[in-house]
C-alpha cells in the first residue's frame, strides 16, 4: 500500500452547541480548538450544527410545513379520496 495516502484517523469530540451536547468518536476531521474530555485527555473539538440531540427526526419535534393544499391537490389530481 502507498504510504501517507490516507488522513490520520483519531479520536475527535463533536460539539452541538444548540443542544449543549458533546460526543467522542473517531474521525479524520481536524481542528485547531481542543477540549479536555472526562478521561483527562485533550482532543480536537469540531462544532456541528445538527446532532441526534437537536435533529427533529430524533427529537420528535418535526413539523409538517404544508398539510393543507399540496396533499389535497395531489389527491384531487390523481383520483384519491
Amino acid at each position: 500500500m502507498k504510504k501517507n495516502l490516507h488522513p490520520a484517523y483519531r479520536p475527535v469530540v463533536f460539539r452541538d452547541r444548540s443542544a449543549d451536547y458533546l460526543f467522542l468518536t473517531r474521525s479524520t476531521r481536524t481542528s485547531d480548538q481542543r477540549i479536555e474530555w472526562s478521561d483527562g485527555h485533550t482532543y480536537p473539538v469540531v462544532d456541528v450544527d445538527v446532532s441526534s440531540r437537536s435533529h427533529p427526526f430524533y427529537t420528535g419535534r418535526g413539523r409538517i410545513l404544508d398539510t393543507a393544499g399540496r396533499v389535497e391537490r395531489f389527491n384531487q389530481r390523481y383520483g384519491r379520496s
